[in-house]
């Protein structure tokens, strides 16, 4: 039996699967992530979003828990229960969190704007390093296959007015015997009007407010038979949000805008990173002549090296994955207490992939983590998968971890001119989790899955703007976060007719457990707010030949949204409905979606006084003209 992996296959499938050994190039963070709970979105579900923001696509797919101030607004995750700053969010292995903030606005993230996409369940510090306290969320760019070229054009026309449109390039061609070129160029540009028939709904206000987002994405790729390999990647954005931006007493700007580069080069066992990072924030109010301006850049580079080795008996194998990681961080920010500062971090890890038998994978990782002024906690982990049965029509596997985490603060919590605390410390916490998946294949036609995770989070020094002090930032709070996840998917097809069906459910309970004064007395044990406890998904699609049909389903308990849970958001449930077919005209393909978001014409709150659209509608049109 090959290596373990885990992923979905195909669009019904949400679960875990095994997967055959494949090559991976560069940093591939889930090849030591055994015992942890690895979710693959395949390329389907992907470009069914292309045209949407990746809250949309992980809303619908997983049960991460969003809170957002509406479309085009402010939004942060919520991952088993944690805050927006304890989930990593990778790009090509780099994390593009804002130092700042701690977080990233997942409003400004485009689905177009990468090849792949994993989300990693639980801590994995050890692995990916600091904010991955709640789980991880992996973006990466893929080279083209198969020499050739294909240009793309898309456009997005919705309710409210807004839109989309998206402009691309893929290629690649063979050099020579040895070395291949292949990249992908995309820019969009997209404009939400939120142009509402209606200004309210059920008394509570849509509140009026423009988004522009654009960007640019390129990433280059030079490879050859050897196993030496160049790439560059390229990604900017730039994300202007105005509230009420016909009233100038109270018009607001935020404008955020992202360069992020990197040059990855690999040769054999040995590995080399560079990135330069700029992340810049603009604030303003009325006429906008005095704007707030914070300004950070991060200069890293990455050194690292595999060794691997076969061990004699079949199908056994140890790979180890030694290396360090240098950042120094430069930030201007308008509030801080100096106008510039800086700061160093430094990573060393070692991380080991043992394929101990055809049946067990074990993985044990290391890393000590260096901050300027800082002192945070050494983070190993261990988690192992073992294949408890398996025949030609089911394999059952079990998997488990145990690991640290630990969370750097963020500039804006040292910093911050009064509020902020140069003693804050990093927090640290402790992930446990335990699994099983089990997957049927009665016949060469159908395909069943099923999974059920339990987990255990504990995190000390969680940090607390705390109000009884102004709210000054302190290490106040120890938060044990604790749940359930269950998962199950089913596909099949008859002749040319195809079907399937997804479910997830999460079970949450996230809770503060430490007494820091009187009234803190008042929230123990209570959940936390915006946490629901009860989320699930529901995905089904119907197709025939290259026509789909698919239905989507959201669902959310309530959401307290005062500490001591004595005022709350009421519980929802969204329906999505998607239609979409492919035409082809020799070297040009046409894909065709329309969408109707909110069939239920629902109403929900997703932050207090905030009232979410009703049912609207979106057409979708991408063109492909192909050449090999």
């Amino acid at each position: 039996m090959a290596p373990q992996g885990y992923a979905q296959r195909g669009s019904a499938l949400a679960d875990s699967v095994s997967l055959e050994a494949v090559t991976v190039h560069g940093f591939a963070p889930e090849r030591f992530m055994a015992g942890l709970k690895v979710q693959r979105l395949d390329s389907i579900t992907i470009q069914q979003f292309r045209f949407q923001p990746l809250t949309d696509l992980l809303a619908f797919n997983t049960p991460l828990a969003f809170r957002s101030y509406g479309p085009g607004q402010l939004t942060t995750v919520s991952f088993r229960g944690t805050s927006s700053n304890h989930t990593a969010l990778l790009w090509n292995g780099i994390n593009i969190n804002q130092p700042t903030l701690g977080q990233t606005d997942f409003s400004t993230i485009p689905v177009a704007g990468f090849d792949r996409l994993s989300v990693q369940y639980g801590s994995s510090a050890s692995v990916v390093g600091t904010d991955a306290v709640g789980g991880s969320i992996l973006l990466g760019s893929a080279p083209q296959a198969e020499p050739g070229l294909s240009l793309m054009v898309g456009r997005q026309q919705g309710s409210f007015a807004n839109q989309q449109t998206q402009l691309g390039a893929r290629y690649g061609v063979r050099l020579n015997s040895s070395w291949s070129f292949s990249g992908k160029t995309l820019f969009y540009d997209g404009k939400m009007n939120n142009d509402y028939p209606d200004r309210q709904r059920r008394g509570y206000a849509l509140e009026s407010t423009t988004t522009a987002q654009q960007g640019l994405v390129q990433d280059l790729f030079f490879q050859n038979t050897r196993g030496h390999r160049l790439s560059a990647h390229l990604w900017v954005t730039d994300n202007a949000f105005t509230l009420t931006p016909e009233n100038l007493s109270s018009r607001e700007l935020t404008r955020t805008q992202s360069r992020r580069t990197m040059v990855q080069y690999e040769a054999g066992d040995w590995t080399l990173r560079s990135a330069w990072i700029r992340d810049i924030i603009d604030f303003g109010r009325g006429d906008f002549t005095d704007m707030s301006h914070s300004e950070t850049d991060r200069f890293t580079n990455r050194l690292e090296r595999e060794f691997q080795w076969k061990l004699g008996q079949p199908a056994t194998s140890l790979t180890v994955r030694v290396g360090g990681e240098w950042s120094h961080y430069r930030t201007r920010v308008d509030g801080y207490v100096l106008p510039i500062i800086t700061e160093d971090r430094g990573d060393l890890f070692a991380l080991m992939r043992w394929q101990a038998s055809r049946r067990l994978l074990v993985s044990a990782n290391l890393r000590q983590a260096y901050v300027t002024r800082f002192d945070p906690p050494f983070t190993p982990s261990v988690g192992a998968e073992y294949v408890v049965s398996e025949s030609a029509k089911h394999l059952l596997t079990a998997r488990g971890s145990v690991g640290r985490s630990y969370r750097v603060p963020t500039l804006n919590e040292r910093y911050w001119r009064e509020l902020g605390n140069p003693d804050i410390r990093p927090e640290s916490g402790l992930n446990k989790e335990a699994g099983a998946e089990l997957r049927l294949t009665p016949n060469t036609t159908h395909t069943f899955t099923t999974s059920l995770t339990a987990y255990h989070n504990r995190v000390d020094d969680w940090t607390y703007w705390n109000p009884d002090r102004n709210y000054r930032v302190e290490n106040l709070q120890l938060v044990v976060a604790r749940g359930l996840e269950a998962q199950a998917g089913w596909q099949g097809g008859w002749d040319r007719w195809a079907a399937g069906g997804r479910a997830i459910y999460a079970l949450t309970r996230t809770s503060q457990e430490r007494v820091y004064d009187a009234y803190a007395v008042d929230i123990i044990g209570k959940q936390l707010v915006y946490v629901p406890i009860h989320s699930g998904t529901l995905t089904t699609y119907l197709q025939r030949g290259r026509s789909r049909l698919t239905g989507q389903l959201q669902a959310g308990s309530r959401r307290y949204y005062t500490f001591d849970n004595t005022k709350y958001l009421q519980g929802y449930v969204l329906a999505n409905l998607l239609a979409e077919t492919t035409l082809k005209w020799g070297a040009w393909q046409g894909r065709l979606q329309g969408q109707v978001h909110n069939v239920l014409d629902t109403f929900y709150l997703n932050v207090k006084r905030n009232a979410m659209p009703g049912r609207h509608f979106s057409i979708n049109l991408l063109l492909t003209y192909n050449t090999k």
